[in-house]
């Protein structure tokens, strides 16, 4: 008792010591989903362990970062903690971002193993690539539109490229693709130019199984264009499938940048793999022939918003018949279990209508027995000579054959 009594104050002064993730990420909270992204970024940068070897109190305080922003980047967690604070959170439940260059080759294998198991294991780009790009010491390649390149990027590393625009091209709409044969993993990364020349991460596509391949995108085509977050229900998914169902287009949300201006925007592909390179093609292209293509899209994801509201009326549906299927299947059992009960009187109501004394069946059942393994000895006794008869007549007509010849007729 004295033991679970400490813990619980430990665990309620770890609650009262709590910030506001508000607070913790300096944001207001009216902000919008790119400016607590913006703000979390420069913070994680700021107290990322990489930087800050051997101070616990930034790794403290980049826990901490991480922990608000697990619970402002999800829109239901968000709500839910402005309706009724950190109670209505649960904390055990969030995913963090882990950066694997920090983790050790230990962990970094520990965390491969999970993930093999199904385990969604969130990871973060590299301090050392985001501190780069954003002094501005990064190699970045120019990439032509329309013309895809192959290449080959180390686990934990970044490769650069620039895509200049015209004001025609960007006014058509841009597209980039990556994507990988061999399944690696990585991530596809949008850069805004700082004003001291850097770059600091803006936006992020995690690549996901498409088939035979993995893939990501960024599609910047005038109108609000929707991602889909595969890891925002894959714990739900384990652990109760028919709210994964129902929660299956949660992580459907819209990108942050809709539409890019003439100039030179850079893009990076990044190796998330936990041990080897990644092979991929990225590949730039501009809208402009894709007209039924941006229409599609358009009508398509105006379909899953709607499908998505229809998912939220029908659940509701969808739970009251299971309540009163389950009600009803327990009444069958019930009313099954209830008729062969009185069938079961009412058959020894009927043989108690009867003068003749109780059979003794103990008695009477030895003596059937004992007369039934007589009979049965007896005959598997005839049976048993029988065939040997029968065997033995067989034997002896088969050899001994008689054959009876007129030898008054010629042959």
């Amino acid at each position: 008792m004295p033991g679970n009594k400490w813990k619980s104050e430990k665990a309620d002064s770890t609650k009262q010591l709590r910030r506001d993730p508000y607070e913790v990420l300096g944001v207001l909270r009216n902000s919008t989903d790119q400016e607590i992204k913006s703000a979390y970024r420069k913070l994680a940068l700021k107290y990322h362990p990489d930087k800050n070897a051997n101070d616990p109190e930034a790794a403290d305080m980049f826990k901490e970062v991480t922990f608000s922003y697990n619970i402002l980047s999800d829109p239901d967690k968000r709500r839910q903690y402005d309706a009724a604070g950190f109670e209505a959170v649960e904390s055990e439940s969030q995913e963090l971002e882990l950066d694997l260059s920090s983790l050790g080759a230990v962990n970094t294998m520990f965390a491969a193993l999970f993930s093999k198991l199904g385990v969604p294991i969130k990871t973060t780009v590299s301090a050392t690539v985001l501190e780069e790009a954003l002094n501005g010491v990064v190699s970045i390649r120019p990439l032509s539109l329309g013309q895809p390149l192959c290449r080959k990027v180390e686990k934990q590393c970044a490769h650069f490229y620039s895509v200049t625009l015209t004001e025609k091209e960007a006014e058509a709409g841009l597209v980039c693709r990556v994507y990988s044969s061999d399944k690696s993993k990585f991530k596809l990364l949008y850069f805004d130019q700082e004003e001291n020349g850097g770059l600091s991460l803006a936006l992020q596509e995690d690549s996901s199984k498409m088939g035979k391949f993995t893939s990501a995108g960024m599609f910047f085509l005038g109108f609000p264009v929707y991602r889909m977050d595969h890891s925002h229900n894959s714990m739900t998914a384990v652990k109760d499938p028919d709210t994964a169902f129902f929660k299956k287009l949660d992580g459907f949300q819209p990108c942050e940048v809709t539409e890019l201006k003439s100039g030179t925007h850079v893009f990076a592909v990044y190796g998330d793999n936990f041990f080897k390179s990644a092979h991929y093609t990225i590949e730039v292209l501009c809208a402009a022939p894709f007209t039924e293509e941006k229409d599609n899209l358009r009508a398509v994801e105006a379909q899953i918003l709607s499908k998505r509201v229809d998912l939220s009326k029908f659940e509701s549906e969808y739970r009251e018949v299971l309540a009163q299927f389950t009600e009803m299947t327990s009444r069958y059992a019930q009313e099954m279990q209830a008729i062969d009960e009185l069938l079961k009187q009412r058959n020894e109501i009927h043989a108690s209508y009867t003068t003749a004394p109780p059979i003794k069946r103990s008695a009477s059942g030895r003596s059937k027995s004992r007369g039934a393994s007589k009979e049965t000895s007896e005959n598997e006794e005839v049976k048993e000579k029988k065939p040997t008869r029968d065997r033995s007549s067989k034997k002896k007509k088969w050899f001994n054959i008689h054959l009876k010849v007129d030898k008054r007729k010629a042959c």
